[in-house]
């Protein structure tokens, strides 16, 4: 059941951000940054735990989960280094993501011809 959850959340998340491009003006950048922004605000509120709880990566996954690492990454970094903590933790909980981003990216790069849009 855990994995019709993942979907369900993961998709409602997808659904928003579609109607927010399809009914605004609105670009994918800027959704992008809306919805890492969201994350933090939801997660600074309490009110993204519960939605990780039901539905587990379909919520950790989607950009809003990036957000919701970068908060759980500061106020862990806050308790353990204090004041410092707001610059050290949410970089210190996103790095292994970053991390593979960048591989995985590079790697691609590699394996294929990149091109730009034309």
């Amino acid at each position: 059941m855990s994995y019709v959850y993942a979907f369900i959340i993961g998709g409602l998340i997808c659904v928003i951000g579609q109607l927010l491009m399809d009914a605004t003006k609105l670009n994918p950048p800027q959704v992008l940054v809306l919805f890492v922004t969201s994350g933090v605000i939801l997660t600074a509120l309490g009110i993204y735990e519960p939605l990780v709880k039901i539905g587990g990566a379909g919520a950790t996954v989607p950009l809003p989960g990036f957000g919701y690492a970068l908060a759980k990454g500061v106020f862990k970094g806050i308790n353990e280094n204090g004041l410092l903590g707001i610059f050290t933790g949410g970089v210190e909980a996103t790095s292994g993501g970053i991390t593979a981003a960048v591989v995985f990216g590079y790697t691609m790069a590699i394996l294929f011809s990149p091109k730009t849009k034309s």
